[in-house]
């Protein structure tokens, strides 16, 4: 797998919440944080502006999609001057679809249709990838270059509009491919500008084609010098350029994923101990016990039991 999808593959945990909102004449809602959770939120029909807590309003219009990497908490209204309701909203509650009931047959008369929801975050998802983006990332999906983007959001519309036959499963995906698409809008439009982050990192090519290795490999018995002759640079200057831009030393970037990649084995999957410990690189299981225990402060099958879904 390729970094980003490797890297929402093991952050992403469970399934995206959502709620389709219908609102009318003056309106304002205000948005808990939400720690542990990227939120999203897309305009469908019509216009409204989002607030974050201490910062500049943001105004909005149909087709845009705004994330909210850190789960920060905002106000979401029809105008900035607009005081919000006395109950706050958590898209990490139970009762979200609840306090916010898709509203169907209202979409064709409403002044504005949102579409508000969070993505949960695994226990161990705080990749360095989403520790760097902004605050808030917004994004047109009618500019130019964004026609995945889009069409993503195009879908989304259609089938909340017109529920059929398996749009239950079909929501969640489009939801997975709006973060996929949204972040890689993001990307494709920071490398330039960035000096520094991953997004300066996945655009160097040497510092992206070790990435790409360890990620694609993470059983290899990756060196420093062996990632660095990747690299196509000697290993000093190598070493030196990837801890600046991902913020970790090649070898320690290496040990925090595989522990980090071996935690959705256990979380997500019955494989046997012996397994994952050869799928990350640990011909012992004993070593592999140790490494992981240092990392998460528990045993792997401890981890497992008190994580994966499946256990009793």
């Amino acid at each position: 797998m390729d970094v980003l999808s490797d890297v929402l593959a093991v952050v992403r945990a469970g399934r995206p919440r959502s709620a389709l909102v219908t609102w009318q004449g003056q309106w304002a809602q205000e948005f808990l944080p939400v720690p542990g959770a990227v939120g999203f939120r897309v305009v469908v029909r019509g216009s409204c502006v989002l607030v974050p807590a201490g910062a500049a309003p943001v105004p909005l219009a149909a087709g845009d999609v705004v994330l909210l990497p850190h789960g920060r908490g905002h106000v979401l209204a029809d105008s900035p001057a607009t005081p919000p309701t006395a109950r706050a909203c958590d898209p990490a509650d139970d009762d979200f679809r609840e306090s916010h009931p898709l509203a169907i047959a209202d979409i064709a008369g409403s002044s504005t249709v949102t579409l508000c929801g969070a993505y949960e975050l695994a226990p161990e998802g705080h990749h360095p990838l989403l520790r760097d983006l902004p605050e808030v990332v917004h994004l047109d999906s009618r500019a130019d270059g964004r026609t995945e983007l889009k069409t993503v959001v195009d879908m989304l519309g259609a089938e909340l509009a017109r529920p059929r036959l398996g749009t239950d499963a079909v929501i969640p995906a489009l939801l997975d491919m709006l973060l996929l698409y949204a972040l890689r809008a993001w990307f494709d439009g920071t490398p330039a500008e960035a000096g520094t982050g991953w997004a300066a990192a996945l655009g160097d090519p040497a510092v992206a084609a070790a990435l790409h290795a360890i990620h694609r490999e993470p059983a290899h018995p990756w060196t420093v010098a062996s990632l660095a002759e990747l690299a196509g640079l000697s290993r000093a200057p190598f070493a030196r350029r990837f801890t600046d831009l991902v913020g970790r030393p090649p070898a320690r970037y290496l040990t925090w994923w595989r522990m980090t990649t071996a935690a959705r084995l256990l979380r997500e999957s019955d494989t046997p101990l012996s397994a994952i410990a050869r799928a990350v690189g640990y011909h012992s299981e004993f070593a592999f016990a140790v490494a992981f225990k240092r990392r998460y402060d528990t045993p792997p099958g401890r981890y497992r039991r008190s994580t994966a879904p499946f256990s009793s």
